[in-house]
C-alpha cells in the first residue's frame, strides 16, 4: 500500500510532466541505454566497471557482450544459413557462460 508521501510525490511528478518541466532534459526523446549487466549484483557491476576502466575485464563480461551482439544480429536476419550459424554460436556461448557460473 502506498504511503501518503508516495501518493503526493507521484502527483507532483505527474503535474510537473504536464507542465513541461521534463521536456528539455538531456536525452529527451531518445531511448534509455541499459547496461548489459542487468542480472549482475550492483557490487559486482561496480567491480566490473572499475576493472573495465583500468583496462581489464572478466571473461564473463566479454562473453555477455558477445551474446547480446549475437542476439541483436539474429533478430535482424531472416531464416537462412547465416542465421542458423549464429544461433549455433549463441547456443555454444550460452553453455560457456553457464559453465563459468558453476565454477
Amino acid at each position: 500500500m502506498a504511503s501518503l508521501f508516495d501518493i503526493l510525490a507521484e502527483q507532483r511528478i505527474l503535474e510537473a510532466g504536464r507542465n513541461g518541466a521534463f521536456d528539455n532534459l538531456p536525452g529527451a526523446g531518445r531511448p534509455l541505454a541499459f547496461d548489459d549487466e542487468l542480472f549482475v549484483s550492483p557490487e559486482q557491476r561496480m567491480a566490473n566497471k572499475v576493472l573495465r576502466n583500468a583496462g581489464f575485464a572478466p571473461p564473463e563480461l566479454a562473453l555477455r557482450k558477445e551474446l547480446a551482439d549475437l542476439r541483436r544480429r539474429i533478430a535482424e536476419l531472416d531464416e537462412g544459413a547465416e542465421r542458423s550459424r549464429l544461433r549455433r554460436r549463441l547456443a555454444e556461448l550460452m553453455v560457456q557462460l553457464q559453465e563459468m557460473g558453476r565454477r
